[in-house]
């Protein structure tokens, strides 16, 4: 028998409201990635529980111990408690009754092999009781040992369920699958053969999905088979992912920077394509613009600011296939610390108006050229 010992498991506050729930006659589970991940030695970012209690019964039992619960999606069988503000997401058992690709029928079930069945991989059908015991109905476990990324039932079924599965197989083999191991050849098979349903999907969920992925360790590999079944093309026409692996060289244990990588990949833009927000869609329009450019990284450092220029060189190395300058961090910590010696009130009275405003920045645009090296007495002359 397996057993979880984890501090979000043993905390006294989920304890108390798997017991609010038990007491009001439910069996209780912790589900999917707080399972996996406390598996992996990994932290939880949500708890997901389930249970075979329906969400209106799950509504009075909170309401009556004074948990406050909100019936965030009640049709589909789920309610979020909320306990000295963190939120417990609880859901019924399900099974499916129809899908069509994008979104699924459901019923309540009280069966929890019938509510593994319908998940998507092995390694997310694993189940944990409140004290801790792992309930692994479909042999999900040594799978997840193994870092094998494996569809539930056939892949091509599980696909025709939501085409999104498709994009879910490579962000789960780029976060937790084994690279000795590879890729399934049944589920890439199935993935090939169900390209036409990707565009029926909300380019919403193909974004989010997509940003998750870039956002692993190394997605490389993963958006390199991705290319080569097809799959990149359909959802980010033109893209091309040869400057993606020298990229991530680059980047040296530096954070992830989904927009970084996705602006190595080129193509369409990914506002329509991906239906990312205006402030992501313009920072991979500004990267991809400065680093195809000549502006100096001194000179991007003082535009933007280190963080923005040190990203736009390093794809402007992976891009050109060149190597960093040992002097980068020096370039940028100089452009970030520049300060422009001219003031407006140092051209007036001589210059007003428009011109003024024409006249700071063209002197501007040569001192950042300079290298800043010009001074204040230096720029007033050009005038």
């Amino acid at each position: 028998m397996t057993v979880l010992r984890t501090d979000w498991l043993e905390d006294p506050d989920t304890q108390l409201v798997c017991k609010v729930l038990k007491d009001g006659g439910a069996d209780v589970y912790f589900v999917g990635g707080c399972v996996r991940n406390a598996l992996l030695g990994a932290g939880a970012s949500d708890l997901d529980l389930c249970t075979n209690m329906r969400p209106e019964q799950v509504i009075d039992v909170a309401g009556a111990a004074g948990i406050r619960a909100i019936p965030t999606g009640i049709d589909h069988g789920t309610v979020t408690l909320v306990h000295k503000s963190v939120p417990y997401e609880i859901t019924t058992f399900r099974r499916d009754v129809a899908t069509d690709g994008r979104r699924a029928v459901v019923a309540f079930s009280d069966c929890i092999k019938e509510d593994a069945a319908r998940r998507d991989f092995t390694m997310n059908a694993l189940y944990a009781r409140p004290d801790g015991e792992v309930v692994d109905p479909l042999d999900g476990l040594p799978d997840l040992m193994a870092r094998r990324v494996r569809f539930i039932g056939t892949a091509e079924n599980r696909i025709r369920e939501d085409y999104l599965r498709s994009l879910r197989y490579f962000r789960f083999h780029a976060w937790y699958g084994n690279a000795d191991l590879g890729f399934d050849p049944d589920a890439l098979s199935a993935i090939a053969g169900n390209l036409d349903g990707i565009p029926s999907l909300s380019r919403e969920r193909v974004g989010q999905e997509l940003v998750k992925l870039l956002a692993a360790p190394d997605p490389a590999p993963a958006i390199a088979v991705m290319r080569q079944i097809g799959l990149l093309s359909v959802i980010l026409p033109g893209s091309d992912d040869r400057a993606l692996a020298p990229l991530i060289h680059l980047e040296a244990g530096m954070p992830p920077d989904p927009m970084r990588r996705l602006a190595a990949l080129g193509g369409e833009d990914p506002r329509d394509a991906l239906r990312l927000s205006k402030a992501q869609a313009n920072m991979v329009q500004l990267l991809r613009t400065e680093a195809t450019g000549p502006t100096a990284p001194a000179a991007l450092a003082y535009m933007y600011d280190q963080s923005v220029a040190r990203s736009a060189m390093l794809l402007r190395s992976a891009l050109l296939e060149m190597p960093l300058s040992p002097m980068l961090e020096t370039e940028l910590n100089a452009g970030a610390q520049a300060v422009f010696p001219l003031t407006a009130q140092d051209l007036m009275p001589d210059v007003q108006g428009p011109a003024l405003g024409v006249a700071l920045k063209r002197l501007k645009s040569d001192w950042i050229a300079s290298g800043f090296s010009l001074d204040k007495d230096s720029l007033l002359k050009r005038l």
